[in-house]
C-alpha cells in the first residue's frame, strides 16, 4: 500500500498529544476527587474541584473540534492550550494543598511536552506559566485536610502515597507521550530523507532528459542524410537482391529512427500542456501492447483483463504509456536471459485502484528486495533508468511502484488510483 504522510512533529502534533493526554488528566482528576472526597472521606471543596473539571472537560471539547478544522495550527495557538491545561490545574491545586500537594510536579509535563516540539520562545513562555503558578501555589491556596483517622501519622502517610500515585502518571505520561512525539519526529526525517532521494533522483532524469533532447536534435541530421542516400544507393545496386534487401530493410529502421523522433517531440509537447488522453483501458492497454510488439517482435506477451476493468475510462497522462512500455521491455529483457520470450501483463481494478502487474521469466530481483537506482541496472546493456522513469510516473500520479518475485520469475506492479487517472 502506499505510505502515507508522515505526521510532522511541531504544534499540530503537540495539540493532538495534549488532546489525548487532556482526556487522561479529566479522568483521573474525577477519579482522584471522588476517591478522596467520598471514600478517604477529605474535606475538600467538592462543588469547586468539579466545576475545574467540567470547564476542563468543555475546553476539551473545543480542543477537539480545532483539529478537525482545516487551518493549521499555529505555535501560539499550542501554548494557549498549554496555558489553559495549567491554569485549570492551578485551580485544581489551589484548593488541595497548593505546592505541598505531591501533583504538583505535574506542572513539568507540559515544558517536556514543549521542549520535544515547539520553539525556544515557546519553551520559555511555557516554563514561565508553570513557574509562575508555581510561586503563587508556594504562598496562596486552601490546606490539604487530613484524615479523619489516624492523625497522627495520616498526614505523612498521604503525602507519601501520593508522591507515589505521581510518580507513576508521571513516568507513565512523559513515557508514553514523548515516544509518540520521538515516532513523529522519525517519521518526519524518514520523509525528508524520501523528499530527498526524490529530488536526486529527478535531478538525474532531467539530466538525461537534457541530454536525450540534444542527441535527438543531432540525430535528426544523420538520419535525413542517410534517408536520402538509401533510395540511390537502392537503386544503383537494384541488381544484386540480397543487398537491396537490406538496404530497404535498413530504409525502414531509419524511418523508425525519424518517427521515434518525432513522438519524443510531440510527449514533450503533451507532457508541457498537461493534457492527458481519454482513453478506455482496452485501448489504452492495446496502443501499448502494438508499440511493444513493434519494439519487440519476438517477445510473446500474455495478456489477462478482466471486463470490468476493461471499460473504464482513464485521463491517460503522457508519461504512462512509456512507463508501461519500459516494464514490458525489462521483462522480455529479463525472460531472455533465461532462453523465453514470455511476458505476462495483468490489469486488475482492485478497489479504488488500477494494477498493472508485468510477469517475466527471468532471474528475478536480488534479495534485497530494492529498485535499481538511476544509472544502475542488473543487465549487462541495460541503462539503469527504465524502473526509475516508471517509479517516478507513479509517484507523480500517487501511485506505486512494487518488485517482487514470483515462481517463475519477477513480478512488478504499477498501482495507480483511479481518482487521479480515471475520467468521471
Amino acid at each position: 500500500m502506499p505510505h502515507r504522510p508522515a505526521q510532522r512533529i511541531g504544534p499540530f502534533a503537540l495539540a493532538r498529544t495534549l488532546a489525548w493526554l487532556r482526556l487522561c488528566a479529566i479522568a483521573g482528576q474525577s477519579v482522584a476527587v471522588l476517591v478522596c472526597a467520598w471514600w478517604m472521606q477529605l474535606e475538600i471543596p467538592l462543588l469547586p474541584l468539579l466545576v475545574g473539571i467540567g470547564l476542563l472537560a468543555v475546553f476539551s471539547v473545543f480542543a477537539a473540534w480545532r483539529l478537525t478544522q482545516p487551518w493549521p495550527v499555529r505555535e501560539w495557538e499550542t501554548v494557549g492550550h498549554i496555558a489553559v491545561d495549567t491554569l485549570v490545574l492551578g485551580y485544581l491545586l489551589y484548593f488541595t494543598g497548593g505546592a505541598s500537594n505531591p501533583f504538583i510536579t505535574l506542572l513539568l509535563v507540559p515544558i517536556a511536552l514543549s521542549a520535544a516540539a515547539l520553539s525556544v520562545r515557546a519553551i520559555l513562555a511555557v516554563s514561565a506559566l508553570a513557574g509562575f503558578a508555581y510561586l503563587v501555589l508556594l504562598y496562596w491556596h486552601v490546606p490539604l485536610p487530613m484524615p479523619m483517622h489516624d492523625e497522627s501519622h495520616g498526614g505523612f502517610s498521604l503525602h507519601v502515597a501520593g508522591m507515589g500515585v505521581n510518580f507513576v502518571i508521571s513516568a507513565l505520561l512523559l513515557g508514553f507521550f514523548i515516544n509518540r512525539l520521538a515516532y513523529a519526529l522519525r517519521g518526519q526525517q524518514l520523509e525528508v530523507q524520501r523528499v530527498r532521494e526524490r529530488a536526486l533522483r529527478d535531478e538525474g532524469i532531467l539530466a538525461i532528459a537534457t541530454q536525450a533532447a540534444g542527441a535527438a536534435h543531432e540525430l535528426n541530421t544523420p538520419l535525413s542524410t542517410m534517408r536520402t542516400l538509401l533510395p540511390e544507393l537502392r537503386r544503383e545496386h537494384a541488381g544484386d537482391a540480397l543487398l537491396a534487401e537490406d538496404l530497404k530493410l535498413l530504409e525502414g529502421q531509419v524511418d523508425r529512427c525519424r518517427t521515434i523522433l518525432r513522438e519524443m517531440v510531440a510527449f514533450g509537447k503533451a507532457q508541457l500542456s498537461q493534457e492527458p488522453e481519454r482513453l478506455s483501458v482496452t485501448q489504452f492497454i492495446h496502443g501499448c501492447l502494438e508499440r511493444f510488439q513493434l519494439l519487440r517482435p519476438e517477445a510473446e506477451v500474455t495478456l489477462s483483463m478482466d471486463e470490468g476493468t476493461s471499460h473504464t475510462v482513464l485521463r491517460t497522462p503522457p508519461g504512462l504509456r512509456h512507463a508501461l512500455i519500459n516494464l514490458l521491455n525489462n521483462a522480455a529483457d529479463a525472460s531472455a536471459s533465461r532462453d523465453s520470450n514470455a511476458v505476462a501483463l495483468l490489469v486488475l481494478r482492485e478497489g479504488g485502484w488500477l494494477q498493472l502487474s508485468v510477469r517475466d521469466h527471468g532471474p528475478g530481483f536480488a534479495s534485497t528486495g530494492e529498485l535499481a537506482l538511476l544509472g544502475q541496472s542488473q543487465k549487462q546493456s541495460g541503462l539503469g533508468i527504465g524502473l526509475a522513469l516508471a517509479e517516478a510516473t507513479a509517484e507523480r500520479l500517487n501511485g506505486e511502484l512494487i518488485a517482487g518475485n514470483t515462481e517463475h520469475g519477477a513480478e512488478v506492479c504499477l498501482r495507480l488510483p483511479l481518482a487521479v487517472i480515471a475520467d468521471h
